[in-house]
């Protein structure tokens, strides 16, 4: 009996341990960057685009980065939600249960994100170059896109594999089709899950740099269209960071600053939208 009340508190002590470990690195992660960051913030920063010579210390702000990371996650987003859901509908709702092709659908959505996002970008330069396109704002919502299709398939998957088979069972018994079910039924008892998974995906994809250092390009300016060069805060930190001028530098972290709060507000995002959906849940 003293072994076993040994061996729960050494593994409580070593969750504890684990827990204290991870909260203080995010911790000190959030202090570095308010603290490098915060007296390099100014109103230029987020309302006016970088100036000649910004990145050698002159005027400017990051307008066109804050902008175009915006327009790349979200219409990444977008296209990745209009393949994705499709699919974990299809595995949910069409295919038999147990169904061998389901399960290799879901082992391999697992397998991808696995995969480290500079190897999305290498595929969609890839693409890009068979189809003899530049460095522009598609070429990143499609790179983007890849990347955080397979995780929003898996969550999505996971939260639809919740929704009660009983529901399904009546909607069928009510003379409702499988498409009607799929829409009117499972999509509103899973939206506030689906929604989450939406914008963790957009988190995602707002903050990766490897998936678009090749397809998205950099530029100074804001994109007028889709077929332009896209400036992002993850790669206008990079190049700041690279630069050996402290003025610039300090602005890194301010652009480091910028990221996370639009981070935070997007997870702040998610629970504010599921707690308010859920109201529609059959629990």
């Amino acid at each position: 009996m003293d072994r076993r009340f040994a061996e729960e508190r050494l593994f409580k002590g070593l969750m504890i341990l684990a827990t204290v470990l991870i909260i203080s690195s995010l911790v000190l992660i959030l202090l570095t960057v308010l603290l490098k960051g915060l007296p390099y913030m100014s109103l230029d920063m987020v309302t006016k685009t970088p100036q000649g010579g910004y990145y050698l210390g002159k005027g400017g702000g990051i307008l066109n980065a804050i902008l175009g990371s915006l327009y790349l996650a979200g219409g990444a987003t977008l296209l990745a939600i209009l393949f994705g859901l499709p699919v974990a509908l299809y595995m949910n709702v069409f295919s038999r249960p147990g169904a061998r092709f389901v399960g290799a659908c879901r082992f391999s959505f697992d397998v991808l994100n696995g995969v480290p996002s500079i190897v999305f970008g290498a595929f969609g330069f890839t693409i890009m170059i068979f189809f003899a396109m530049r460095a522009s704002l598609l070429g990143g919502i499609i790179a983007i896109a890849l990347l955080i299709l397979p995780m929003m398939v898996r969550s999505i998957d996971e939260v639809l594999r919740l929704v009660p088979h009983e529901l399904l069972e009546a909607s069928y018994a009510l003379g409702a089709t499988r498409w009607e079910t799929a829409l009117k039924v499972v999509v509103r008892q899973a939206l506030p899950g689906i929604l989450t998974a939406v914008l963790i995906a957009f988190g995602r994809g707002i903050g990766d740099a490897a998936a678009v250092i090749f397809t998205a390009g950099f530029t100074d300016s804001i994109p007028g269209s889709l077929l332009r060069p896209v400036a992002t805060l993850p790669l206008a930190i990079f190049f700041q960071l690279g630069v050996p001028i402290p003025e610039v530098q300090g602005r890194a972290y301010a652009s480091a600053l910028i990221l996370t709060i639009l981070i935070l507000i997007i997870s702040l995002a998610a629970r504010l939208l599921a707690r308010r959906l859920t109201r529609h849940v059959v629990k």
